[in-house]
């Protein structure tokens, strides 16, 4: 989508159409065409209430009348909805230009929803008028407002929400043309174009390493495992410095292994790649927006299939030892429960690399999402401030977290009678019990968890959302990583 700023009222533009955010209970100052239809519809029709729109037509022109409820109570989640809904609104009446009136304040959060919500995946549909999306949009500041500022703010909101549509654009691709191999090419050309360091070990660097866990669940598939790891250290470099490491899980189908899924709905599971694609992402906008921080990406990426060479139920798992003084082993009890598998590979590459902090995205456990609902992502870890920290930013993006328990409890429910550790606790506290699984494999490292199975991708539309894959976690890390302490 193209920006442009000016500091003049929107009502000097020429532009098809005019976006302008009401508050509740108060009648928006317009021209008298405007005025004129607006004083003749009851209030209960439109009065600036949030999540409501009223398209108003004078001639050629439209003005779109955008609620953001009462005035004491707005926030830039309501700013996203408000700016998403219009843009959706706009593009499916064929408008391709609008103006916006903005104070500097909603500034950012317009840019993001206008880029999130412009984004469509129309890679394998023939093209149609139903599909048009809005270009173009003049960003109408105060008269005072500073353009240098605003251009910065511009730039910036740009690139995370653009880091995000990337991450949405792998994560919708399906299984047959996004798998291990695939997901490693794209993390290469991702390297080169944003001056990262790219290390990518394959099937036989792993098992020389000894990556058992990431070896176990790939073994099922044609399509060979992957870790993929991403460096960003900007100049001038302090090799000493002590990186901050993002951790994904990026299954890029899961069919469950032998313990196959339910089909309803297993094709959905070509989302289960999303937290890699989150790491990836962020390592796109954090190093194009050059952040004075050391950050590393590890991705586990793997396709879990049924065959005759697959892992199965009763195996015992012996996963990547690293620097450690010896590998943890893992009794599997259901090969379904494979994401904490090949995580506990990737948390200890990460580890070994001394982080200052572990942050790991995984669509872990349905339990979860009988927790919370798509309504917010879980937050477990051994570190609180940390979790303070990203639930801060969460809250800032819209991206919201919500902690739940790491007691001894849930670690006991994972003890195995002839391994380290047994692959999963039962049912009841999944989501902890498999936090706890992963706890085994970060050590006093600080370490942050979130389980984004509920908020990875959507099957509905959302104001800025399309349903698919929503680019979860990007602009939450990036958030948190420009306020780190």
């Amino acid at each position: 989508m193209n920006f442009r700023l000016v500091c003049t009222t929107v009502f000097s533009q020429r532009v098809p159409a005019l976006i302008l955010f009401c508050h509740e209970k108060e009648r928006p100052a317009v021209p008298i065409p405007f005025r004129n239809l607006l004083d003749r519809l009851p209030r209960k029709e439109f009065n600036g209430a949030d999540k409501q729109l009223l398209l108003l037509h004078s001639g050629a022109s439209h003005l779109l009348l955008a609620g953001l409820g009462k005035r004491g109570g707005v926030t830039p989640e309501k700013i996203r909805r408000a700016t998403g809904a219009a843009v959706k609104r706009l593009g499916s009446i064929g408008i391709t230009q609008a103006a916006v009136q903005l104070g500097m304040d909603q500034l950012v959060p317009t840019v993001e929803a206008a880029i999130l919500a412009s984004y469509q995946f129309l890679k394998f549909k023939a093209p149609s008028d139903n599909h048009t999306a809005l270009k173009s949009l003049t960003l109408c500041l105060p008269k005072d407002a500073d353009l240098a500022v605003a251009k910065a703010l511009l730039a910036r909101a740009r690139v995370i929400a653009e880091s995000a549509n990337y991450a949405r654009a792998i994560g919708n691709l399906p299984a047959n043309l996004v798998y291990p191999e695939v997901l490693a090419d794209h993390a290469r050309s991702l390297a080169e174009e944003c001056h990262l360091a790219c290390t990518v070990l394959d099937k036989p660097a792993l098992e020389s390493a000894g990556f058992g866990g990431l070896l176990a669940v790939g073994s099922g598939s044609a399509r060979d495992p992957r870790l993929i790891a991403l460096a960003y250290n900007p100049e001038p470099r302090t090799e000493n410095r002590e990186p901050i490491a993002l951790v994904g899980k990026a299954l890029t189908f899961d069919s469950g292994g032998i313990s196959i899924k339910p089909a309803d709905k297993m094709d959905e599971m070509k989302f289960d790649k999303c937290g890699g694609l989150a790491v990836l992402g962020a390592m796109r906008a954090i190093a194009t927006l050059r952040l004075p921080l050391h950050v590393i990406g590890v991705i586990a990426a793997a396709e879990n299939m049924p065959s005759a060479t697959s892992y199965r139920p009763g195996d015992i798992v012996t996963s990547y030892k690293g620097n450690n003084k010896r590998a943890v082993t893992i009794e599997v009890l259901n090969t379904d429960a494979e994401g904490r598998v090949v995580l506990g590979d990737a948390l200890t590459y990460a580890r070994e690399r001394n982080p200052q902090a572990i942050i790991d995205l995984a669509t872990l456990t349905g339990a979860c999402v009988v927790a919370l609902g798509p309504f917010a992502a879980g937050v477990l870890g051994n570190d609180e401030q940390l979790q303070q920290q990203l639930r801060a930013a969460g809250e800032r993006t819209g991206e919201r977290l919500w902690p739940l328990p790491l007691w001894q409890e849930y670690k006991d429910k994972i003890k195995s009678d002839v391994a380290d550790i047994k692959n999963t606790g039962g049912r009841d506290g999944g989501a902890s019990t498999a936090a706890a699984f992963l706890a085994k494999f970060v050590g006093d490292t600080p370490w942050a968890h979130l389980d984004i199975a509920g908020t990875a991708w959507t099957t509905e539309e959302h104001p800025y959302l399309g349903k698919g894959a929503t680019g979860f976690g990007v602009r939450l890390l990036l958030d948190a990583l420009q306020h780190w302490k």
